[in-house]
C-alpha cells in the first residue's frame, strides 16, 4: 500500500510537472508572439518582403542592424540606449528572420542592397548605419556599396571571419545538438528554461558570472535578448544563413570602406570579436577602435558606454 501510495504520488507530481511546462511553454510562445506583433512594417523588394520598424523621432537617424537569433526587435533592444538619448533608430529584419524573405541570393551584399529600398521608402537620404554580430558584415558590405547613403559606419561585436578560423567551431555531435535546438521552439524553450546560463554562455558568447556583477538593468537586459529569441523556429533560415557567412572567410574588401568607422567589442567576448575587430580597425582606413575590457558578446555591463560612445562618434557629443 505504501509503494502505491509513493507511486501514485510521483506519477501526480509527474503529470502536474508535465502540465505545467506544457502551460508555461504555451505561455511563453503566446509572449514572444505579442512582442512582435503589431510593431513592424513590411514592405516589397526585389529579394521579397522586407520586415522593419521604426522608434523614436529625434534628430539623428540610425539604422541598426540586428544579430544571430534576431530580428527587428532585437535591433531595436540593441538601440535602445541611443533611442533614450533621443535618436530616431530604423530596424529592419534580415533575410530569413520573422516576415522578412528569404531569396536564393542571402549574402550580405545582396541584403545591403535591399536596405537602400528602405531607405528609399522612409525618405532617407543618408544615416548612421550600425550592425551587431552577424549583421556587421551587412552594415559593412551597405557602407561599402553605397557610401552615399551612409554617413558613418558602426561595427558592434562584429562576427566575420577574417583569418580563415570559423569563430564558432563545433564538432559534429554539438552541431546535431545545436540544429535540434535552434529548429524547434519546444526544443529551444526547454533549453532556454532549464539552461539559461549554458544559453548565455554558448550562443551568446558570454559569461553568465558577468551576470552577479552588473547592475539589476543589464540583468535585465540580459534577459530581454534571451526571451527574444523566441520564437526561435520563425528565424530557421536566417540562423543558418549567419552560420554560413560567419564561419567563411569574408571576401568583403574592407581596405575599400570610404566612410567614418567605429569598431566597438568586449575582450572576453567567447566568439573572439575583440580579435576580429582589431583586424578590423587594420583594414578599414582610419577606423577607431574600442575595446571593452570585458562584457562578453552582448558587452554586458556596458550598454551605457556602447550608447555613449557611438552617441559621441556620430554626433560629436553625448547627446543629439
Amino acid at each position: 500500500m505504501a509503494r502505491r501510495t509513493l507511486l501514485s504520488g510521483l506519477a501526480g507530481i509527474a503529470l502536474a510537472a508535465g502540465a505545467w511546462s506544457a502551460g508555461a511553454y504555451r505561455a511563453t510562445m503566446a509572449g514572444a508572439e505579442a512582442r512582435i506583433a503589431r510593431r513592424s512594417s513590411v514592405i516589397p523588394t526585389g529579394a521579397g518582403p522586407l520586415e522593419y520598424a521604426v522608434a523614436g523621432d529625434g534628430p539623428a537617424t540610425m539604422m541598426m542592424i540586428h544579430g544571430t537569433g534576431g530580428g527587428f526587435d532585437q535591433g531595436l533592444l540593441f538601440a535602445h540606449g541611443l533611442l533614450e538619448a533621443g535618436f530616431r533608430i530604423v530596424a529592419p529584419s534580415r533575410f530569413g528572420y520573422l516576415r522578412t524573405g528569404f531569396p536564393d541570393d542571402a549574402s550580405p551584399a545582396r541584403q545591403a542592397d535591399v536596405l537602400v529600398d528602405l531607405l528609399d521608402h522612409l525618405g532617407l537620404e543618408r544615416i548612421a548605419v550600425a550592425g551587431g554580430s552577424a549583421g556587421a558584415l551587412t552594415a559593412a558590405e551597405f557602407a561599402l556599396r553605397h557610401p552615399d547613403r551612409c554617413a558613418h559606419l558602426i561595427l558592434i561585436v562584429p562576427a566575420a571571419n577574417l583569418s580563415g578560423r570559423d569563430p564558432v567551431d563545433f564538432t559534429a555531435l554539438q552541431h546535431m545538438a545545436v540544429e535540434r535546438v535552434l529548429t524547434s521552439d519546444a526544443w529551444f524553450w526547454g533549453f532556454a528554461t532549464l539552461a539559461p546560463d549554458m544559453l548565455l554562455r554558448t550562443l551568446l558568447a558570454t559569461d553568465p558570472a558577468l551576470l552577479d556583477r552588473v547592475s539589476p538593468d543589464e540583468r535585465r537586459r540580459a534577459d530581454l535578448i534571451r526571451a527574444g529569441l523566441m520564437p526561435i523556429s520563425r528565424k530557421t533560415d536566417g540562423l543558418r544563413n549567419d552560420g554560413h557567412w560567419a564561419g567563411t572567410r569574408t571576401e568583403t574588401a574592407f581596405e575599400s570602406i570610404a566612410v567614418p568607422t567605429l569598431i566597438l567589442s568586449c575582450e572576453d567576448d567567447l566568439f573572439g570579436t575583440a580579435e576580429t575587430a582589431r583586424l578590423l580597425a587594420d583594414r578599414i582606413p582610419g577606423a577607431r577602435l574600442i575595446v571593452y575590457p570585458d562584457g562578453g558578446h552582448i558587452w554586458l555591463g556596458h550598454d551605457t558606454d556602447l550608447s555613449r560612445d557611438i552617441g559621441v562618434f556620430i554626433t560629436g557629443m553625448p547627446n543629439p
